[in-house]
């Protein structure tokens, strides 16, 4: 069954959910982090991945889990390869359970 929901990277909702309301900026949030500012302003604008360092920081911050960030950017990163090889992972027969 496709996924009727389009893929949202980690970015969007790191700058909708929690930037946004707290009126910050990429760059301010990276000072926080103690990261370079072009890694979130990149993270941000969807060009970049979450890395796992980049997990810990967030979660460390927005006192969250680091689980929280990877599995947003790991359903993100599924969604896309899937779109991407759809004809050819559909063309892998299913294994019978038998």
């Amino acid at each position: 069954m496709p996924d009727l929901l389009p893929p949202i990277h980690p970015g969007e909702i790191l700058k909708e959910l929690y930037l946004d309301p707290l009126e910050m900026s990429a760059g301010m949030l990276a000072k926080k982090l103690n990261v370079p500012r072009t890694r979130i302003e990149r993270i941000v604008s969807g060009k970049t991945a979450i890395t796992s360092d980049t997990a810990l920081r967030l979660a460390r911050f927005f006192n969250t889990t680091p689980q929280l960030w990877m599995n947003l950017q790991v359903s993100f990163d599924l969604k896309i390869e899937a779109e991407r090889n759809r004809a050819e992972i559909e063309r892998i027969p299913v294994r019978d359970a038998a």
